[in-house]
């Protein structure tokens, strides 16, 4: 195997368990189908990828036995990869010893809750991986968070000791690869839909009413799911 690994963390949709903040607002059932139409987005937007750069899109999952689930969502040429544990530290962790250890040159893992993700900015990753010397690529969430972590090697100590869940993990991390001499390269700021103050982002956003996000990926799937009726007010 060779090549960018591109690894999407994400839940398999189920009602009740799926975007559970979004859920209190536009209910269970919707809210499950949501956040399947942005696990086929951020799918497209890997696959948009151009392949001349070498990658390959993977679904890191969760929960054991949804493997049929995922199937059905992501670009039949996605593998797949169980989650290692609970805690999104370890998840990080093993997802990108796991993919390095299968042969691929670079790790990038995304939040599947970034329907509208820049493919460009896949791209910039993968070329930013593949300068000389070690290496991490950071993409900032509007929360604190980060929407992308990219790198050529396995560094625990960028997924131990992070508060998660916070304004201040993207901080967090960019100062522990400091510390160990990491360099950095951060990516454009995104955003991440997991609450209705978000929802309303995206739904600026595909109406082209957003100062803030501009030119990001289609989000066919998403679009149309929400072209059916509006799931909150604008």
């Amino acid at each position: 195997m060779s090549g960018a690994a591109i690894g999407i963390i994400g839940k398999a949709p189920q009602p009740g368990r799926s975007k559970t903040r979004l859920a209190s607002a536009i209910g269970a059932a919707a809210a499950s189908q949501l956040s399947a139409c942005f696990l086929q987005d951020v799918g497209a937007a890997i696959e948009a990828v151009p392949e001349a750069l070498g990658r390959r899109g993977y679904g890191v999952y969760a929960p054991a036995g949804a493997e049929d689930i995922m199937r059905q969502l992501l670009p039949a040429g996605f593998g797949l990869l169980l989650q290692a544990g609970d805690d999104l530290g370890h998840v990080l962790i093993g997802a990108t010893r796991a993919l390095l250890d299968v042969g691929h040159d670079c790790v990038l893992l995304v939040n599947g809750d970034s329907p509208t993700l820049p493919p460009r900015f896949l791209a910039q990753a993968i070329t930013a991986l593949r300068e000389s010397g070690d290496r991490m690529v950071l993409g900032p969430a509007s929360d604190g968070g980060y929407y992308l972590i990219g790198l050529k090697h396995p560094h625990e100590q960028l997924f131990t000791r992070i508060a998660w869940g916070t304004e201040t993990v993207a901080r967090s991390t960019r100062e522990r690869a400091a510390e160990i001499g990491l360099a950095t390269t951060v990516l454009p700021e995104w955003y991440d839909v997991d609450d209705v103050e978000t929802l309303r982002w995206l739904q600026e956003e595909l109406v082209g009413r957003s100062n803030r996000f501009r030119e990001g990926g289609f989000a066919a799937a998403t679009r149309a799911f929400l072209e059916a009726g509006p799931m909150i007010s604008p």
